[in-house]
């Protein structure tokens, strides 16, 4: 474990989720004029399955019924609104830079991969614009089951058609950066309901290029990378049991989380740090202003940098027998993809 165990104390003791309500949030500068995650200069988000799009290239033509409300775009599935109250709002980290929300919403059973994402607005409003959000939380539906073999259960199958699935409540918990303009959802009190989008994207396809056989080398080794709010689909892929990581000498993958943060003060999810361990990810969080003073006074004495120079620096060891999964800023991505595939990672197993 690369974590000071005296610093995870301190930080987890700070960064405890806690009522958004009871704080007074500090103004956070535009998106524009904030500095960098740790990872690279300021860019725009990398998501899995187009999590964020800069509003430019939104065409947005709204239309509306009694029953439904659709929000029509350019680009991707109409979204169709139901209602999502919610539960709980609390400070994610130290900083307050971020929130963490759980939403309860009436069917839970789209969301089956980890990295898919929905959109959240103003409920009733048709003018509010919605926030593309990520699901934190593991999955809540059930994996499709797979294809049957042979052409007569093929065929069998077809006639049969879909199967009904019943709608399951459930609660989806987000990671919210703050910004100057969404204060409707991080300032949102606990019954507030927002309108929420069916599941989108088809989030991060482990089965097919992680645990497919479109290589002659099995996946080993998983490689994780997130910068700043780019943590919650890692956390929710961490979390929901589908990348078949194990601790040491337990039998499953071995998996290494290289995490990047501006401060200590704006690492959200630490006191998750530990669980993620026990199932089996050596979590390596690396700071790129490490003497900036922190309100909560942590001094850090882990990794320093950006998450391309961890990974520069600790290379990887297996490269035909390794994925990775990531999400965060753009020249984190790219350069963190360029220095996997040179390495020998096969293309399809780099997944955003």
């Amino acid at each position: 474990m690369r974590i000071a165990s005296a610093l995870l104390v301190a930080l987890a003791a700070t960064s405890a989720p806690r009522d958004a309500s009871a704080f007074l949030f500090p103004s956070l500068p535009s998106p524009s004029s904030s500095s960098s995650l740790a990872g690279a200069k300021p860019s725009p988000v990398v998501p899995p399955s187009a999590l964020v799009l800069p509003s430019s290239r939104r065409r947005l033509l709204r239309s509306s019924s009694s029953s439904t409300t659709r929000l029509f775009m350019g680009w991707g599935p109409d979204p169709v609104w139901s209602p999502g109250t919610v539960e709980s709002n609390m400070q994610a980290c130290p900083s307050g830079s971020c929130v963490s929300i759980k939403i309860n919403v009436d069917d839970g059973t789209g969301f089956v991969h980890p990295g898919q994402y929905v959109q959240v607005k103003v409920a009733g409003d048709d003018d509010a614009q919605p926030s593309f959000l990520a699901i934190a939380s593991a999955p809540t539906g059930e994996l499709p089951k797979p294809a049957p073999k042979g052409k007569k259960a093929k065929e069998a199958d077809a006639a049969a058609g879909p199967e009904p699935a019943s709608p399951v409540p459930a609660t989806w918990e987000f990671l919210v950066k703050k910004t100057d303009n969404n204060a409707w959802i991080t300032d949102a009190a606990p019954g507030t309901v927002f309108d929420v989008s069916q599941v989108m994207g088809g989030g991060f396809p482990i089965a097919d290029n992680i645990d497919g056989f479109k290589y002659d080398f099995p996946t080993q080794n998983l490689l994780l990378f997130a910068t700043g709010s780019g943590i919650s689909p890692i956390r929710s892929a961490i979390e929901s049991d589908q990348l078949g990581i194990a601790p040491p000498d337990g039998g499953g993958r071995t998996c290494t989380l290289y995490y990047g943060v501006r401060t200590p003060d704006d690492m959200p999810y630490v006191s998750k740090f530990p669980e993620w361990e026990a199932r089996g990810v050596q979590v390596v969080p690396v700071v790129s202003r490490p003497d900036e003073k922190c309100a909560s006074g942590a001094v850090w004495g882990g990794r320093t940098g950006y998450v391309q120079n961890a990974l520069e620096e600790d290379g990887v060891a297996i490269p035909r027998n390794s994925g990775a999964l990531m999400c965060g800023v753009k020249g984190m991505c790219e350069g963190v993809r360029s220095m996997l595939e040179e390495s020998g990672v096969f293309e399809g197993r780099v997944l955003t």
